[in-house]
């Protein structure tokens, strides 16, 4: 029986599998635990660097025959997958929320995101992919966008669905063929659902392979000769290696890393409105996203009206196991992520921040936290910290908040509540941001919009809309005459 003709979430067909041309058994497997319980979800394939040169060798083998496939064909297998997505939410939600330990609504933001990706990557294959240069003597002179030829994405744990699938489907929308590495900690809904909907949908064999799989794996897709790019998202840390390996063998490479992102609320601003956007950027997944409001600039005249309304949402918002209960607050993903983050909060206490709520934990739930009297030098201040912490610190005047918010080496998302767009604008405009939201938090994105930020939070690659093309594809110059001239020689 073949995988089509099983259920469509059935764990039979990836149990102890690689995605290498087909579901292929590994030579070695790992049990994938659920973060709100610990019990055994499934068990994946870990590749290993030689199915990565065998996968990115069958990938480019294909990529001749995918691109020359005609567009309308192409074109119709992003919206079957799409469509797939749709049929398919209620299962593929469940498995989000119990691999990723998330709320059903952050599941459901996932899938809406998804398949607004496939139509967009749909969009693009009729897209005009060049533009004509002027030219002297009867010749025709053009540039055209061309695709790198196989491309590697290496995909984070967090929004492991989207995060894979925004680079995914418009590297192939365009001519490539993929080379997928999902988070070990979440290669169902970062990879195999992924690989699911496109095999049914019908993109031809070895055009994605998917390979869950340590840090060997993602170091052999950089240094591989037939994988041309690297598209990578996750910590700072990862990336810098991340991009020297690639560098080193001349791949180009986009980076979307951490970020420590400023969310700045002015004397003006509703206090009401702007503690809700503070405690859903900093809580929002339990604070697992590069976006999240990590530090709360809070000017000092509305400072303890702003801390108080915190306090009151983090001691009432309900942590639990999303799957079996409604609550707001899920786990983090696992002991270490945990270890980490109450690290964090207890050292910045130790250096003299005061702990207002939370700061406790059962198992890998961790209670929503507020931080107050934060200052520069202060773990939460200096870090990503990638849990539900939120971080407040008073500034006098504008200047001063300027100062604070560019105290970083991260350029992710900045978001400036006040009763003044002029004057929100004017302040935003002194900070160097990837994303920018006025009277709005720091967590925010769309399937169209280019999205990345800039310094430690990444090298100015971008994914979504226009900036798919500039990633995806390079350029190449044509030039057309209707017989070869004489020179000279």
């Amino acid at each position: 029986m073949g995988a089509n003709d099983k259920p469509f979430l059935n764990t039979g067909i990836w149990n102890g599998k690689l995605f290498l041309g087909g579901w292929k058994a590994a030579a070695a497997a790992r049990e994938i635990l659920e973060p709100a319980t610990g019990a055994v979800l499934t068990r994946v394939g870990m590749a290993t660097p030689a199915d990565v040169a065998e996968a990115a060798q069958a990938a480019r083998a294909a990529q001749a025959a995918w691109v020359a496939l005609p567009y309308e064909q192409r074109a119709a297998i992003f919206r079957k997958a799409a469509a797939i997505i749709e049929r398919e939410t209620e299962g593929m939600t469940q498995w989000i929320v119990r691999e990723t330990g998330c709320i059903p609504p952050k599941a459901g933001v996932e899938l809406h995101m998804a398949v607004g990706i496939l139509h967009e990557a749909a969009g693009m294959v009729t897209q005009p992919s060049g533009l004509m240069l002027p030219s002297d003597g009867g010749r025709i002179s053009f540039a055209r966008r061309v695709p790198h030829g196989v491309v590697g994405v290496i995909s984070p744990f967090n929004f492991p669905l989207i995060l894979s699938i925004r680079a995914v489907a418009p590297a192939l929308a365009v001519g490539n063929t993929v080379v997928l590495k999902p988070d070990p900690q979440t290669p169902i809904t970062g990879g195999y659902l992924i690989a699911r909907v496109f095999e049914e949908a019908g993109l031809p064999k070895d055009c994605l392979q998917v390979l869950p799989g340590a840090a060997d794996v993602g170091q052999a897709m950089c240094a591989d000769p037939n994988i041309a790019m690297i598209s990578f998202t996750g910590s700072t840390a990862a990336g810098r290696s991340v991009g020297e390996l690639a560098g080193k063998h001349l791949k180009k490479v986009t980076l979307e890393l951490g970020g420590k992102n400023r969310l700045i609320i002015l004397d003006d601003a509703d206090v009401d409105l702007a503690a809700s956007c503070a405690a859903w950027g900093a809580y929002l997944h339990q604070g697992q996203i590069c976006m999240s409001t990590g530090v709360i600039l809070v000017h000092e005249k509305i400072a303890a009206k702003i801390t108080d309304l915190l306090v009151g949402k983090a001691t009432h918002l309900p942590v639990g196991d999303p799957a079996t209960q409604q609550v707001a607050l899920g786990p983090l993903i696992s002991e270490r992520q945990r270890e980490r983050v109450h690290g964090i909060v207890e050292d910045s206490i130790k250096q003299g921040a005061r702990l207002a709520a939370g700061g406790t934990f059962e198992g890998n739930f961790y209670k929503p936290t507020v931080l107050t009297q934060v200052a520069p030098g202060m773990r939460c201040f200096d870090e990503e910290v990638f849990g539900p912490v939120a971080s407040v610190v008073e500034f006098k005047d504008e200047d001063e908040a300027v100062a604070l918010a560019n105290q970083t080496d991260y350029g992710l998302s900045l978001g400036v509540i006040s009763a003044s767009v002029g004057r929100a604008m004017a302040l935003a405009n002194r900070i160097p941001t990837g994303l920018l939201h006025i009277n709005d938090q720091t967590v925010a994105d769309e399937p169209h919009i280019p999205f990345g930020g800039r310094g430690a939070s990444g090298n100015g690659g971008r994914h979504g809309g226009p900036a798919n093309w500039e990633e995806f594809t390079q350029w190449q110059w044509v030039t057309i005459k209707d017989s070869a001239p004489r020179y000279p020689f």
